[in-house]
């Protein structure tokens, strides 16, 4: 490990733990370092404090972390601060209404079918960085927290059928049936790490539960996996899990137990069963409970006791780095939706590649190359929100020095420009901007980075994805261009039948815009691409796609004209296609009718 990359680790030691813990808590006596052990166990319900337990030692970090998106995942919506305005605005799919009112100080969605009307009280919010979606209580028949079916997005300051957060295809009506409980829990909480491990040690068939969060579609090689360490102690653990529900333990094998834990998990599952609403401290550094009341016992990213064993991949040493990786992918790794496709061509139940919208991003860094030395944590801040120009100074050369302290061959601009072959100095000579492209869908209409970290000229990317990546920034070029290009910049081969195949024969054709008769994802990365650009001459093609098959990509395209024309897409996107599509022509039509051009 070289000097500058030791460094970087040491920041982040003291930025996750601090320097305070030299000191006892008790007495105040500094410790001498050969006192401190890593605590004995740190995944059952018993090994947890809570993070108020940490606000005393760490009080300049969990002051800035009480504040910060992630923390706020969940709140309880009877004291959190809502940024949407609930002011009578409806959402309408098909038949069925949702209206969002403050009634008496409280927040209403009344939830309107052809057959019934039934009013929900807000009792949470669910995010608040990009937007916030809601959970409540049926104010005449309570029978749980339900997902209620409207959230409300900041980029645009408008609201959307929740349905359509993922990529799903336009539904002819809404739901109100999704239980909080069984649907919203595990990354947006905290739970003993333990209970997320339930399909893990049974097997495939278990039944279905809020605690699974592996994601089944990593490949072998870069999947962790539990183990039962000792059957009786973990019997006795799943015994106590089923009691704390309320439920009476009736199976005595530790497989079946498993199964009813699961179960009665899902069953009984009320928010105070949760070890704490929202994104604790525990969520990532495990049960501290025992750090908490003696400094001397550190904790630990890594699962630790004498029940359940956490294994790291194959081939892998569980480094450090690869620890806290795999707690932030406990999370951030799934492909969302039942959507088939992702990133290099495959399909999610097949040669799966990385995923194409928010929220894989922990899955796909560790499909890179540099998840075994770096962690997530050193671009991004695990406490507090990320400073915009932080990140965006990354994508920069200015930010090449992240890549360089191991990638140390092209730390020298002339380095990175022969590398790259673009002048130093420039847009093309940032590592970030070239190895984690902007072509994953984000949260708020825009494009976000993809975290796979690989080589736009890698030929599973060229020869698997639309558009090609360099078109990202050459938005002129030709397909063939770009390939010729980087055959002889780069020394690849690149099957110009594969290329057909994707493109249609004339490889001559724009590269971005090709897109637009890609799949889906790609057909999102081309309209928020000349949004951005504010490329005029793409709204003709833009435009169709409001009436998309798949709903998030309609709201793509509204963002992207409204950016490009100064002027409002005033159109429901929640509407069937064949109502928006007259529509989306009529606003076309007027735009170029209209008295000056955009």
């Amino acid at each position: 490990m070289n000097r500058a990359l030791v460094v970087v680790v040491v920041v982040l030691l003291v930025a996750c733990h601090g320097t305070d813990r030299r000191t006892d808590r008790r007495t105040g006596a500094s410790l001498p370092p050969e006192a401190k052990t890593a605590v004995a166990s740190n995944m059952l319900r018993a090994d947890y404090a809570g993070s108020q337990a940490c606000s005393d030692c760490h009080a300049d970090i969990w002051k800035v972390w009480d504040a910060s998106p992630m923390r706020n995942m969940t709140r309880d919506g009877a004291h959190a601060t809502i940024r949407a305005p609930f002011d009578g605005a409806t959402v309408h799919v098909g038949q069925e209404a949702a209206r969002m009112d403050l009634v008496d100080g409280q927040r209403i969605v009344t939830y309107t079918t052809p057959t019934a009307t039934t009013r929900f009280r807000v009792t949470k919010v669910v995010g608040g960085h990009y937007r916030e979606d809601f959970i409540g209580v049926d104010v005449d028949h309570p029978d749980g927290d339900r997902v209620l079916p409207a959230t409300y997005v900041f980029s645009t300051k408008s609201w959307r059928y929740k349905g359509y957060s993922v990529m799903v295809k336009e539904r002819p009506a809404m739901s109100a049936k999704g239980a909080w409980a069984e649907e919203c829990v595990p990354c947006h909480n905290v739970m003993p790490l333990a209970t997320y491990l339930y399909d893990e040690l049974y097997g495939p068939k278990l039944p279905p539960y809020q605690g699974k969060m592996s994601d089944r579609v990593l490949p072998r090689d870069k999947t962790w996996t539990a183990r039962a360490v000792d059957d009786g102690r973990l019997a006795a653990m799943l015994a106590g899990e089923i009691r704390f529900f309320g439920g009476t333990p009736v199976a005595t094998d530790t497989h079946a137990l498993l199964a009813e834990a699961a179960v009665t998990s899902n069953d009984r599952m009320t928010g105070d069963k949760l070890v704490e609403l929202g994104v604790g401290c525990e969520a990532c550094h495990n049960g501290s409970k025992a750090h908490a009341a003696d400094p001397t016992r550190l904790p630990a990213f890594a699962a630790r006791g004498d029940v359940v064993a956490v294994d790291p991949p194959r081939g892998q040493s569980g480094s450090r780095a690869q620890q806290i990786n795999h707690q932030c992918a406990k999370c951030h790794t799934v492909l969302f939706s039942r959507y088939p496709y992702t990133w290099e061509g495959g399909q999610r139940n097949k040669n799966p590649g990385g995923s194409t919208t928010n929220s894989g991003e922990g899955r796909d860094y560790q499909l890179g190359g540099c998840a075994s030395a770096m962690t997530c944590t050193t671009c991004h801040d695990p406490h507090a929100q990320d400073a915009p120009q932080k990140l965006a100074a990354l994508a920069t050369p200015a930010g090449n020095g992240t890549c360089t302290s191991c990638h140390s061959q092209y730390a020298s601009a002339d380095a990175v420009a022969k590398h790259a072959h673009h002048a130093a100095g420039g847009a093309g000579t940032s590592c970030v901007a070239c190895h984690m492209p902007k072509k994953n869908m984000g949260l708020d209409y825009g494009l976000v980075r993809y975290h796979r970290i690989g080589s736009p000229d890698d030929v599973a990317r060229v020869q698997g994805d639309r558009p090609l990546e360099c078109a990202l920034c050459h938005r002129e070029k030709s397909v063939d261009t770009l390939v010729t290009t980087m055959e002889r910049w780069w020394g690849k081969h690149y099957d110009r039948a594969a290329l057909t195949r994707l493109y249609g024969p004339d490889l001559s054709r724009n590269a971005l815009r090709a897109a637009f008769d890609g799949l889906p994802h790609e057909q999102a990365v081309a309209i928020a691409t000349f949004g951005e650009a504010r490329e005029v001459s793409a709204i003709p093609q833009i435009v169709p796609h409001l009436a998309h098959a798949y709903p998030l990509v309609r709201f793509y395209a509204q963002r992207a004209l409204q950016t490009i024309t100064g002027k409002p897409v005033a159109i429901d996107l929640n509407q069937s296609a064949a109502e928006i599509r007259p529509l989306a022509k009529a606003w076309l039509d007027a735009l170029t009718e209209g008295p000056a051009s955009p």
